[in-house]
């Protein structure tokens, strides 16, 4: 973490402990229900007792590795997709429909046939995170690769370079922001993929802990498993950070 973003630390520590005070505070003075809502001693003695057993890191794990793994081949092959349209515009443009037609379907409709094609494994919660960011890195690359600057390109053409040569040299490193861009959105879209997946069909998992904790009204252990996942977002948006510190540099 940068020393620039520590000044902050104890105004976030701050707000944190005001929500949680004046929260455990109506849950004591009975204006909200500890059964409905849940309240932050018992969420942390919750958590505690996950930690303890190892049952949290469990569950975690398993979530971070299809999150992660779904998240990697999803944004790369999506972000690949989408500079390799525009080396051919006939492509782009038979494509396009298709394309814009599955973006405008939710994609957790999928998730029933992926498990169905892949089984109640493991699997089946990379491919469904990998097929939310896919969509989402093509589309977004592709619209990069329009953006390109036309007078480089023009440029390109008048020193003989080939379709090919100005998508190396220049159409790639300007779609390169998006492409980082985009990579920040997709780490939401890699932990709903994983955790839907698990709503369906998993015995492991912080989307099973979810689930399974709000079947026995257990709203404690709802929001630790939530909790879990914040903190597996908060680690997967700064390695994207890094990521993007390093290539932009």
């Amino acid at each position: 973490m940068a020393w620039s973003s520590l000044k902050y630390l104890p105004g976030q520590i701050g707000l944190a402990l005001v929500v949680f005070g004046i929260w455990e505070g109506l849950v004591q003075a009975d204006v909200l229900s500890a059964h409905i809502y849940g309240y932050p001693s018992g969420i942390a003695a919750k958590v505690w007792g996950l930690l303890s057993t190892g049952e949290l890191f469990r569950h975690a794990a398993v979530t971070a590795f299809a999150a992660v793994l779904g998240f990697v081949l999803g944004s790369a092959i999506g972000s690949f997709a989408g500079l390799c349209l525009w080396l051919n515009e006939t492509v782009a443009r038979i494509v396009r429909p298709f394309i814009v037609a599955i973006n405008g379907v939710p994609k957790i409709a999928f998730a029933p046939l992926i498990i169905v094609w892949f089984g109640i494994g493991i699997e089946s919660k990379i491919a469904i995170a990998a097929a939310l960011t896919f969509i989402v890195s093509l589309i977004a690359t592709y619209n990069g690769t329009l953006e390109t600057d036309r007078d480089l390109l023009r440029l390109m053409r008048s020193l003989g370079a080939t379709r090919l040569q100005a998508w190396r040299k220049v159409v790639v490193p300007a779609a390169l922001p998006w492409i980082l861009s985009t990579l920040r959105l997709n780490v939401g879209f890699a932990l709903i993929g994983a955790v839907v997946g698990e709503y369906i069909s998993s015995q492991e998992g912080l989307g099973y802990l979810v689930y399974y904790s709000g079947v026995l009204y257990d709203l404690n252990g709802v929001w630790a498993g939530i909790i879990a996942l914040m903190v597996v977002a908060l680690l997967m948006d700064r390695g994207v950070t890094e990521i993007d510190r390093r290539l932009r540099w």
